[in-house]
């Protein structure tokens, strides 16, 4: 059985995940592993913070204690870096979604959801339904996880090798953003997000409906195809 260390400690990320990939495969989350190093996302690109999740997780745990009791199990890291574009704000929040009201104090941490959501009102207040169009996006990073390199050799070499072998996955979910938050369901953006060719947010649509169509998962499937695809090339062999 294949193992994935997800990047993430959001348990919504890692139902999403498991219920795309499917049972046949194990997954780790940071949970399990609270010794892993934080990453800092200060790349310009949802690409570029994935990857760099990916590839520092994989190199630490490459010579962790955990993965030298799974020797011979083949570990793969997922890591993935998503938010909101929305047009009438070029493309912003962008890779600051999950910050974007901590922008305005300039704090590096988080902000809440409803400041965030309360933030982005403010700035499409004027802003007719028609032309608030917006997409979710997410890329997904998958590194494996390579042998620990020799002391000897070079970290820089290393470094690259795990960044060679990260294959990146996009999805995207077009929509509109709604004039009034809607619905418990979901997390962060969700209930302002109404989905083309739906008339109810995320927040509303039923989980099993949002993980069909959401730009994750239209990751995912990409993901999944690409795993597939690997597997039989493996078995025939």
């Amino acid at each position: 059985m294949r193992t994935f260390l997800l990047a993430t400690r959001n348990e919504h990320k890692v139902i999403e995940i498991g219920d795309v990939l499917g049972a046949e495969f194990q997954f780790l989350t940071l949970n399990t592993f609270p010794a892993a190093p934080p990453v800092i996302e200060d790349a310009g690109t949802f690409s570029g913070n994935a990857t760099k999740k990916a590839v520092e997780l994989a190199k630490w745990f490459s010579v962790s204690a955990a993965e030298q009791q799974r020797s011979g199990a083949e570990v793969l890291v997922l890591a993935d870096d998503s938010g909101l574009e929305v047009d009438a704000l070029n493309g912003a929040p962008g890779v600051h979604s999950a910050r974007f009201a901590a922008l305005d104090s300039g704090s590096p941490e988080n902000s809440s959801d409803d400041a965030n959501k309360a933030k982005l009102f403010q700035l499409l207040k004027d802003v007719p339904f028609a032309k608030r169009t917006a997409r979710f996006r997410c890329v997904l990073a998958l590194t494996p996880v390579l042998r620990a390199a020799p002391a000897t050799s070079s970290p820089v070499c290393a470094a690259d090798e795990f960044e060679l072998q990260t294959e990146l996955f996009e999805g995207t979910c077009e929509g509109r953003i709604a004039l009034a938050p809607r619905g418990q369901g979901g997390f962060g953006y969700d209930p302002l997000f109404v989905p083309d060719g739906y008339d109810k947010t995320f927040g509303e649509l039923p989980e099993a409906v949002k993980n069909s169509i959401s730009h994750r998962a239209r990751a995912l499937a990409g993901l999944r195809q690409a795993i597939s695809g690997n597997l039989q090339r493996t078995r025939t062999r």
